[in-house]
């Protein structure tokens, strides 16, 4: 029996049998004569897909080969952003509306999961409208707590219908995008401690529990979550991180690794949460955690995971970073520096004999050096601690270190950093700004980096005192 194109192309689709490639086809009415483009969202970014002419009747339609990747895409008319659609695992279908109101007046065709997503809009904006009165009372400072009451009642039903549209539609149509997306701002409700038999409870139990079921609710394999007018997989990695564990390199590494095992099911998200990382850990603000820059590099760089798509250029980069990086991350041995102080001698960093070296490097020419070595001065001055100062001029000319010497009052050891006997302090030490300050210990192993000069006092008293906690045992 022979069977027609059209035929079998209407017996593959009733036969549920996707077909290949994407097209979506749009009807707005009110529009004629121009330019549409269909965009899409990829983390913090829009890029644009596709374009297409918009016809007398305002038909027009997205067509491509491939199959597009999952997540929310959006209507672009004169640079401006019309409207959101999700595109899942349906992607041939049409879209009918018009410029009167694009939302309330859609109409779907071909896919259930627009449908959903549609007459979620809809049902938000009228449970907004009912809310309103409420949210008005609860916002008005004059009014007191027992007067809210009542508002406050009628706002949370609002919202408890809102969680129960949200929960039908996760259990009803569990794979479409915006049951995925319902379930993942679900929040994880954390249970109460078990009760030990002496009475007592584990302290630590929820905060245990809720790292390890932080993203029961948050598929780390899906890459539609990637695709979202709001870059929520970052954010959810970043209070998972930010919020479940202490700022510790051993700790985040380990919290890292469970972190990207999830998404390393995807491709796509192995890529993702590979890289928001990197970008989030490659200049922290945290002292120390420039360890979990480096650790990233040498798991999933140098090893070559990440060369389906980090091109050579960008390897390279991420190399030279994490190369720097190690040779002065906290608790290593800083490398040796000599080299030719005001007087043209040799000054080497390993001579110092005091119990803390303070490496400053700095420009004659850096107005924040200006600003900033004066709070050394006064540091270094007020002889509270047995320290010593080891500084660093990254500029060339000896005349302009001798006047910045005297102009600040500079008792301390300076030394030229172009005039090295061990090579450039720029491969030594992370320091491609100044001014930057490391502390050393007697063995000089360095105890801290890039802290102002008016916190080193605060640094050191805090720094002594963990120490004596662990020489008693008691950390």
């Amino acid at each position: 029996m022979r069977i027609g194109l059209l035929s079998l192309i209407l017996l593959l689709s009733l036969n549920g049998i996707a077909q290949p490639g994407y097209q979506i086809r749009m009807k707005v009415s009110g529009l004629r004569d121009t330019t549409a483009y269909l965009g899409y969202y990829y983390g913090e970014s829009t890029f644009i897909k596709d374009t297409a002419r918009i016809n007398h009747a305002g038909e027009f339609t997205f067509d491509g080969k491939q199959t597009l990747p999952q997540g929310v895409y959006f209507l672009v008319l004169n640079k401006t952003r019309v409207f959101e659609f999700v595109v899942s695992q349906d992607q041939h279908f049409l879209l009918e509306t018009s410029t009167s109101d694009y939302v309330k007046n859609m109409k779907v065709t071909g896919d259930v999961d627009n449908k959903l997503f549609f007459e979620n809009m809809v049902f938000n904006m009228e449970r907004h409208k009912e809310a309103e009165p409420f949210i008005k009372v609860l916002q008005d400072s004059s009014l007191n707590e027992n007067q809210k009451k009542d508002a406050r009642e009628a706002f949370t039903k609002i919202n408890d219908k809102v969680l129960a549209y949200q929960d039908r539609i996760i259990k009803e149509h569990p794979t479409t995008l915006t049951a995925r997306l319902f379930k993942a701002n679900k929040p994880i409700q954390i249970p109460d401690p078990p009760v030990k038999p002496d009475g007592s409870i584990d302290s630590l139990f929820q905060l245990k529990w809720y790292r390890e079921h932080f993203f029961d609710n948050f598929d780390l394999a899906d890459d539609a979550l990637i695709r979202l007018p709001r870059p929520i997989y970052q954010e959810k990695v970043n209070e998972y991180l930010d919020k479940l564990f202490a700022p510790q390199a051993d700790t985040l590494k380990q919290a890292l690794t469970k972190v990207i095992n999830k998404a390393k099911k995807n491709q796509e998200t192995y890529k993702y949460a590979v890289w928001i990382n990197v970008l989030k850990f490659q200049n922290p603000e945290i002292m120390g955690l420039d360890a979990v820059f480096v650790h990233l590099y040498d798991t999933y760089f140098a090893k070559g995971d990440m060369n389906f798509w980090a091109n050579e250029q960008l390897r390279k980069n991420l190399k030279d970073h994490a190369d720097r990086l190690r040779k002065s991350l906290i608790g290593m041995k800083g490398p040796n520096l000599i080299m030719q102080d005001a007087n043209l001698q040799p000054r080497e960093l390993y001579n110092i004999k005091n119990k803390y070296t303070i490496i400053y490097i700095f420009d004659p020419d850096c107005g924040s050096c200006k600003k900033e070595t004066p709070k050394l001065v006064d540091f270094y001055s007020k002889k509270k601690w047995d320290v010593e100062v080891f500084a660093v001029s990254a500029d060339t000319s000896m005349a302009k270190m001798r006047d910045y010497i005297k102009e600040m009052g500079m008792k301390w050891i300076t030394v030229n950093g172009p005039r090295t006997y061990v090579g450039p302090y720029q491969d030594l030490y992370d320091a491609n700004s100044t001014p930057t300050i490391y502390v050393l210990d007697r063995q000089k192993k360095i105890i801290g980096k890039k802290i102002p000069a008016e916190k080193l006092d605060d640094f050191l008293t805090q720094y002594e005192r963990i120490e004596r906690l662990k020489a008693s045992g008691k950390l």
